[in-house]
């Protein structure tokens, strides 16, 4: 294949995840990967693999307000610019786009200058960034069989591949082990980049309200904004209850793999990591969302057991106590709804979709 796959992610772990474990199944099979990315991202230097990472001007639209939507604009305008020079430099075989506004100007370079371009969905619903792109791109993968907005001519385009997950995801699939009556019980509290704050509002009160021998059985790790770790840690110790508490855990998958139970937003990453490694979860979508993406991803687990989803106006501490009791007692369910999560799981997403860039690359 002459020149490199040049993939386009903005600088979140919802984007560059899936973007990291398509990049490792390329690079296995002797494809050169670079990444074009925003300066969020930089500090993947040294562990994204890729052979360099290019830094595009990127800005995500937050506002229709008419300063918003002009410095927007600039910014995706010197990205193009920017993408536009870096594409007739590489000259790469295709290039990836993974969703969100920083994707837009490399993809969209490509296809101006006749390079063959795919797009990734990772959610039940297409993405704006990503609807923008989808009539313009050669190909298109999706995450889940159904994307709501991916419909006529687009829906030609488009392939379930599943979403990629990192190799430490695959890395720490492992049975499930049940929790014994009267044993410990492990619970693993997330909240990703956006939704950190409700998850310390009211898991460790939940926590606080179980009976004593309860409270004595679980163990918590519990991802936690800067601000709020101290308040998170003093609510655990004062309920006596053993917690794990930081902002990031490079680790994750495994903590994952470790839990009886896990606690969390729905983006697309979240909801495949939980499915290839199996695990039961209480999933509350990230409200007023525009187009309630969490909400659609969390219906997938939903639908077969593998999980229960919490719309956040009921994910009271009240509520959470009243669940975590009963399921701590219910070793047969846990291990039912792990199951259920685990026959959703598409391990081999990464090489699914390596194949449909290299099928649309050799064109």
């Amino acid at each position: 294949m002459k020149g490199p796959i040049l993939l386009a992610a903005g600088g979140t772990g919802g984007h560059l995840f899936p973007a990291e474990a398509l990049a490792t199944a390329l690079a296995a099979r002797g494809v050169a990967v670079h990444l074009a990315t925003d300066e969020r991202a930089l500090q993947y230097g040294k562990s994204f693999p890729a052979e360099a990472i290019h830094a595009v001007a990127s800005a995500t639209l937050k506002s229709k307000s008419p300063v918003a939507l002009a410095r927007t604009a600039a910014a995706l305008g010197k990205g193009f610019l920017q993408s536009l020079m870096l594409v007739r430099r590489l000259r790469p075989a295709a290039v990836v786009g993974f969703g969100g506004y920083p994707s837009a100007p490399p993809v969209l370079a490509a296809a101006l200058l006749g390079v063959p371009t795919l797009i990734h969905e990772q959610n039940g619903v297409i993405g704006r960034a990503n609807a923008l792109l989808a009539p313009r791109v050669t190909a298109i993968g999706t995450g889940f069989a159904h994307v709501k907005g991916i419909d006529g001519a687009v829906a030609a385009k488009a392939r379930h591949v599943g979403n990629p997950v990192r190799p430490a995801v695959l890395a720490a699939v492992s049975q499930y082990d049940a929790p014994r009556p009267d044993g410990p019980f492990r619970l693993l509290v997330t909240g990703g980049s956006q939704g950190a704050r409700v998850m310390t509002d009211v898991a460790p009160a939940a926590v606080a309200l179980l009976p004593p021998e309860l409270r004595a059985r679980i163990t918590v790790v519990q991802q936690a904004r800067g601000e709020d770790l101290e308040r998170a840690r003093a609510a655990y110790a004062q309920a006596g209850v053993q917690a794990e508490i930081e902002p990031f855990f490079a680790d994750l998958p495994a903590r994952v793999a470790a839990a009886h139970l896990v606690i969390g937003r729905a983006g697309a990453s979240t909801v495949a990591e939980l499915a290839v490694i199996g695990r039961p979860s209480i999933l509350v979508p990230l409200p007023h969302a525009l187009d309630q993406d969490q909400a659609s991803n969390a219906a997938s687990l939903a639908a077969t057991g593998a999980a229960e989803v919490v719309d956040q106006s009921r994910f009271t501490p009240a509520f959470l106590s009243g669940r975590l009791a009963s399921l701590m007692n219910d070793a047969k369910f846990l291990s039912d709804s792990a199951e259920a999560a685990r026959k959703l799981g598409i391990p081999d997403a990464a090489e699914r979709f390596a194949d449909l860039v290299l099928e649309t690359a050799e064109r």
